[in-house]
């Protein structure tokens, strides 16, 4: 452990050094990227730091007894030894955590496109109330939230929503909120009172920066139309939607709440090279499926994660099988517990798999 802290340590001070170059200081996109590989080395040297103290204080203390000479030194000695040893421990198990493979994406922003699936109308609301529930803990982060782009039902329900959250470690947070999330209720319009199963499927991908991820203009295919709203309700009179297709991938983006064209196509660019970094993770994941099929972060985002049950007042997390019930104040945006317990399940697959449990 002692080397890869040294490899951690020297590795933190080359990244200091780059960050106080000139030429680094103006490269805005070189300094983001500098500066979070920075800031997630920073609380692993901390505690490497700590631990090394502590490794040192146990190894002098050690010394002091086993010399035996002095008996009022000997005491103290033991007396720092029964201190150090269960924060040795503790320190260790910590280390253990922050020395996993980290996820390169972790400390990026999100976009987050929610879907309504199976159930119609019922479906829309409930994506509605998802969209809701995730701008709220944004919110409640301090992270900025940015619509992209809509499609409203005009009853309050969303066909479909994509909007970004921009905040230290909201992938790191929300990555495991992909899949299809299920709401049982009564419906506002079920006049017999029976209760209906609806869905909506969530998609949290890594926001991609221009400098990890170019598009060239030869791979683009840019269509321009007149926007539209709920029922083919004209929202202005020029050509401001954009829809674009990347050529090499097929994947097609289309952005229209916005009145300017080059508004709509940078709302349409983010998403478009979100997607694309999502398809290169995906394809890089699906060579190690086999490995980590156990874990949660399988990304299939087909599986059914989590169910919202209005008559019980309960949601339960499939993965993890826990169930809480505190529905509202969830739906009203403290799914913190949830993202904890399902972080903290994690991180225990990942250490059994490195033979560190």
């Amino acid at each position: 452990m002692i080397d890869l802290l040294d490899k951690i340590d020297e590795r933190y001070d080359n990244l200091s050094t780059e960050l106080s170059k000139p030429e680094v200081l103006k490269n805005q996109d070189k300094l983001k990227v500098l500066g979070r590989e920075h800031r997630q080395l920073e609380e692993v040297k901390k505690v490497g730091d700590e631990y090394r103290k502590v490794l040192t204080d146990t190894i002098e203390a050690r010394e002091i007894i086993s010399a035996n000479e002095d008996a009022d030194l000997v005491e103290m000695a033991q007396m720092e030894l029964s201190e150090n040893e269960p924060r040795q421990e503790k320190l260790e198990s910590k280390l253990k955590v922050l020395l996993l493979p980290r996820d390169p994406n972790d400390a990026k922003d999100v976009v987050v496109e929610i879907r309504a699936g199976t159930g119609g109308d019922e479906a829309a609301l409930f994506a509605a109330d998802l969209y809701r529930m995730y701008k709220h803990f944004a919110e409640n982060q301090g992270w900025k939230v940015e619509t992209l782009s809509t499609n409203p039902t005009g009853i309050g329900g969303l066909k479909e929503i994509i909007f970004s959250i921009a905040g230290e470690g909201a992938y790191s947070r929300l990555k495991f909120e992909s899949g299809v999330h299920r709401v049982q209720r009564v419906p506002s319009t079920e006049s017999s009172g029976r209760i209906h199963t609806s869905a909506a499927s969530v998609a949290v991908l890594p926001e991609a920066e221009e400098v990890e991820l170019e598009i060239k203009e030869n791979e683009l295919k840019v269509d321009v139309y007149r926007s539209s709203g709920p029922g083919g309700q004209s929202v202005n009179t020029t050509d401001s939607a954009v829809r674009l297709t990347h050529l090499p991938t097929g994947l097609v983006v289309t952005c229209q709440d916005e009145k300017s064209q080059l508004k709509n196509k940078t709302k349409a660019m983010k998403v478009l090279r979100a997607r694309l970094l999502d398809q290169a993770i995906h394809e890089q994941q699906s060579k190690i499926a086999a490995e980590r099929k156990s874990m949660i972060g399988s990304g299939d985002r087909s599986a059914k994660i989590r169910t919202y049950n209005f008559p019980q007042g309960r949601v339960t997390d499939h993965r993890i099988n826990l169930t809480l019930y505190k529905l509202q104040v969830i739906l009203e945006g403290d799914i913190k517990e949830l993202i904890d317990a399902i972080g903290q399940r994690e991180q225990e697959n990942q250490l059994a798999a490195a033979g560190m449990d």
